[in-house]
């Protein structure tokens, strides 16, 4: 659940430092709106269907199961957004899009194994909080979300809401990420 919450949680906290101008606007997308059981329990309702949602330029995958009209959702809107970035085992999902291919990435550190097998095209990197790419980036596990989203607030809102955000949440940052 944290590798949806986490980064939300970091977008939604971006901008309180007074000195930059946007927020994220956030939103959830799914096949269609019908109510998903997360972990745990959780009920989420999806704004968006994959149908309806607008383009989005920040696109996050915790970790889940991924269909093929998933995967082609990811796919297309790959190819215009910013960045499409992967929490945990979403990682495999992503990979799964091709947009990884001829990259490096990390996932879980439960998963190296299976994802170095499933996925030969790319270069697992291990032990790193998260790695970035341009227009991809992957985190480890779970609070590593938290990591690499601070990251992408720094990207589009600059190194003092990054560390605004962070200090407003209470959270301690660790940059163990790699930049490919």
């Amino acid at each position: 659940m944290i590798d949806l919450a986490g980064p939300w949680e970091v977008f939604q906290d971006s901008g309180f430092d007074g000195s930059s101008t946007g927020r994220f606007e956030l939103f959830t997308v799914a096949v269609d709106t019908n109510s998903i059981e997360a972990s745990g329990g959780l009920t989420i309702q999806p704004r968006y269907s994959y149908d309806t949602a607008p383009a989005p330029h920040l696109v996050v995958i915790p970790a889940h199961g991924a269909t093929e009209q998933t995967l082609d959702w990811l796919r297309d809107v790959g190819r215009r957004a910013d960045l499409v970035m992967s929490v945990c085992t979403g990682a495999f999902v992503l990979a799964g899009t091709g947009l990884l291919d001829g990259k490096t990435a990390t996932t879980h550190h439960g998963s190296y194994n299976d994802f170095e097998a499933t996925f030969p095209a790319i270069k697992l990197v291990r032990g790193r909080r998260f790695v970035e790419h341009d227009r991809v980036a992957t985190a480890g596990g779970l609070t590593s979300g938290i990591d690499l989203a601070l990251r992408v607030v720094e990207r589009y809102l600059g190194m003092r809401a990054a560390a605004a955000t962070a200090r407003y949440m209470e959270y301690v940052r660790r940059q163990n990420g790699v930049r490919s």
